[in-house]
């Protein structure tokens, strides 16, 4: 394909090369560094949480989280079968058992009613993922883990700048973590954060991921941990990033904008807000009635030069799960028949505009 407009492409319009030949002339370049604490630091205050620690991706964030609250062996952790991969893989590598529980068919979130009739005595956690940036029902997922006496963690890998209640999303689990891969709102290259308002699990978080280092004892281990450290460089970028964030997600809320002009009076669906949230539209979405349909579409869009992915496949029906046959539907729907449009801050109206007319065409000929 003669890409013409890719699905996703990072902004650099900042302090970014300032920062990183700081670090260079500093020779600065690995785990140690100014711009760790500096990122940690005025990240914590963009969201509003107490404690932050960065980690070298998104990924390695979930799996610390989930360690931090010591998640194994024999423990279930609930979670949306719509989501990607490493939300559901990151529980199953600390020996737990991923529990699926069905999406809300308006805001395509974790169904709080399904993680209520999932939890079990084994239920350590609940994990609600903000998928494509649009807030879980926070509220009510609060209520399950505190009524149940369970953790919940955040998985906000795709919502930076996201709001529920006014209040920003990684701000209401015990845990929570960030993702800062190259196609997030803010990205390091690779990069994560795991955040906390618990001293405790901060300090647990920050222990394991330095491989178990004793604080009082250089050189000492006193726990098996693991090497889950951001680089100064990135930590760099990230910060950088974060001196703009309010502009990049403002430009992301117009891409919307854009899209919905063309597609409003059409029977297309999209990712649309649903109650007092703030959604920051990661990634741009609509849905098809078929997947035939949305393959077809795709192949027009990529004939045209436009780039697009499709939406996640439900974990469940993954063959690694699928074993254990369930049914949800919405979640099926949601993995079958949604397709991602490009979402990155330079677009421009007239190239947002050219996307959602090739496609209001195809669907309504």
């Amino acid at each position: 394909m003669n890409i013409k407009i890719p699905i996703y492409q990072p902004s650099f319009d900042g302090n970014e090369k300032k920062y990183v030949n700081d670090c260079l002339d500093s020779s600065w370049i690995s785990s140690k560094g100014k711009y760790i604490s500096l990122f940690e630091k005025k990240f914590g205050e963009f969201i509003g949480i107490n404690h932050s620690t960065t980690v070298s991706n998104g990924t390695v964030a979930l799996h610390l989280a989930l360690v931090t609250l010591g998640v194994g062996d024999g423990d279930e952790v609930i979670v949306p079968s719509f989501t990607y991969i490493a939300s559901v893989s990151t529980i199953v590598i600390t020996g737990a058992k991923p529990v699926f529980v069905d999406s809300l068919k308006e805001s395509w979130q974790m169904d709080p009613a399904d993680v209520k009739r999932k939890i079990t005595p084994k239920t350590k956690a609940i994990m609600a993922v903000h998928i494509y940036g649009h807030p879980c029902e926070m509220n009510e997922l609060q209520k399950i883990a505190k009524e149940n006496s369970v953790f919940l963690i955040e998985d906000c890998a795709e919502a930076f700048g996201s709001r529920y209640n006014n209040k920003h999303v990684g701000t209401f689990g015990d845990i929570s973590t960030f993702s800062f891969y190259g196609n997030k709102t803010i990205t390091t290259g690779e990069g994560g954060m795991v955040v906390t308002n618990d001293e405790t699990l901060h300090d647990r978080a920050y222990h394991l991921k330095m491989h178990g280092l004793a604080k009082y004892r250089q050189y000492w281990h006193d726990v098996i941990g693991f090497n889950y450290r951001m680089t100064n460089i990135c930590a760099a970028i990230g910060l950088a990033q974060l001196e703009n964030a309010k502009e990049k997600i403002e430009r992301k809320r117009e891409l919307r904008n854009w899209y919905e002009e063309v597609f409003a009076g059409t029977p297309i669906k999209t990712h649309h807000e649903v109650g007092n949230v703030f959604h920051s539209y990661w990634m741009y979405t609509i849905l098809v009635d078929n997947p035939e349909i949305r393959e077809d579409l795709r192949n027009h869009l990529s004939n045209n030069g436009i780039e697009t992915r499709p939406s996640f496949y439900p974990v469940h029906t993954m063959p690694m799960f699928a074993q254990k046959f369930q049914k949800l539907p919405v979640a099926e729907y949601l993995g079958w028949c949604g397709i991602n449009l490009p979402s990155w801050p330079g677009l421009s109206k007239k190239q947002v505009y050219e996307i959602a007319e090739l496609i209001t065409k195809y669907l309504l000929k």
